[in-house]
């Protein structure tokens, strides 16, 4: 079996961020999808990313080869024939998030292929069935309207909102201002006092309304330096939040390490993580307990071998997922088979254009995921048809 064409797609999602997604096809007739997790204002250039390297390193290639395609794709990011024809290794630069996104959704869509050719779920074929049924979470905003300034009043309502439609796990940031990561975005920053009571009243409401029936999460997206970041978890200790995510920019991993000495909470990290040697890092200092392994990033069986290493340190994973829903059934795929799977991250209940893209959309029922049991990514195909009628919109 050969790889004979790649496809990129770019879809523009109504009130959501735009898609990338990845067609591969065989000389035998088979299709296998990905996508790219985070195509977030580069969506374009990751598309005609994946049509050069894919007919440069994928085309040609037996789809079962997924280690001889991962790594060369991964190489393909630096000074690859430089270090080919040189005797040093530190030619070969680090892939990054945005070269990252290529390889994984590259590499996801030959597991699907894989899948189908054998007709079994990938997770199948990775150690098989650990966890029968997965710990679904969402973002608060994508279930009850309530975001960041809004209220401390509102809070409990909206909380309680979550746990009406089934889910036992949300997560929300109370820091208006967005990610470090955005242009606009001063950072790391010194959070304010009223800043502080203001969360706390928030988690307040949140937590006598929900009791013990829910657990939640804290994102702040990188923004606080680190003595802002250890009197927020301060915070977080007083209402048994399940983890703070993200507490300063990750750039600086001895910093992360550091407010993980000084807090309970335990630090969840990973989503702007590229492969087993930056999470080698994280877990090496003791900076995050939770690892969000982005696996459209890593690929499948690169994020199963830093499941294994987070595994050998009583880490736990949930992995990220903030984009559309070939991701979130990768992300599926690799839950399944973890010992230390703690809950996927999803859009609600990843209804509506969601589900209209697949042919078997991804099942959420009381606020868990019912893996498929169908091929491959188990989504069957992707709608093109449907793509068709959501072009790319800036």
């Amino acid at each position: 079996m050969k790889i004979v064409d790649i496809k990129p797609y770019v879809i523009g999602v109504p009130q959501r961020r735009n898609w990338v997604f990845c067609k591969l096809v065989t000389d035998e007739g088979i299709a296998g999808w990905g996508e790219c997790p985070a195509p977030w204002l580069r969506e374009n250039t990751l598309a005609q990313a994946i049509h050069e390297l894919g007919q440069r390193f994928v085309v040609g290639q037996d789809p079962f080869n997924i280690e001889s395609i991962w790594e060369a794709l991964y190489k393909s990011a630096g000074s690859y024939r430089a270090a080919e024809q040189s005797q040093h290794s530190h030619h070969l630069q680090h892939p990054g998030v945005f070269h990252g996104q290529v390889v994984g959704s590259i590499e996801m869509a030959c597991w699907d292929i894989v899948g189908k050719a054998l007709n079994q779920p990938i997770y199948k074929l990775l150690g098989g069935v650990k966890n029968e049924k997965l710990r679904a979470y969402t973002y608060l905003h994508n279930v009850a309207d309530w975001r960041a300034g809004d209220a401390p009043e509102t809070a409990g309502p909206a909380a309680l909102r979550v746990v009406e439609a089934g889910f036992t796990l949300f997560k929300f940031d109370p820091i208006p201002g967005g990610s470090a990561y955005h242009p606009s975005v001063r950072s790391p920053r010194e959070i304010s006092l009223k800043e502080l009571r203001y969360t706390d009243a928030v988690l307040k409401h949140m937590r006598d309304a929900v009791g013990d029936e829910c657990d939640i999460a804290m994102g702040t997206h990188g923004q606080l330096n680190t003595h802002s970041a250890i009197r927020f978890a301060k915070i977080l200790e007083k209402y048994d939040c399940l983890w703070f995510e993200e507490p300063v920019p990750m750039e600086n991993v001895d910093e992360m390490a550091r407010v993980a000495r000084h807090t309970t909470v335990p630090i969840a990290q990973g989503e702007r993580c590229s492969t087993k040697w930056e999470f080698r890092r994280l877990l090496e200092t003791q900076a995050a307990q939770i690892l969000q392994i982005m696996v459209g990033q890593n690929g499948i069986l690169e994020s199963k071998k830093i499941a294994g290493m987070a595994e050998a340190y009583n880490a736990q994973v949930a992995p990220w997922m903030a984009c559309g829903p070939v991701n979130a059934a990768a992300n599926i795929q690799l839950d399944v088979t973890c010992p230390n799977f703690l809950a996927q991250e999803g859009i609600g209940r990843m209804r509506g254009i969601y589900a209209a893209v697949l042919e078997e959309p991804i099942r959420v029922e009381q606020g868990y995921i019912l893996p498929s049991t169908k091929p491959g990514l188990g989504i069957g195909r992707v709608k093109e048809e449907v793509l068709e009628k959501y072009p790319y919109h800036p």
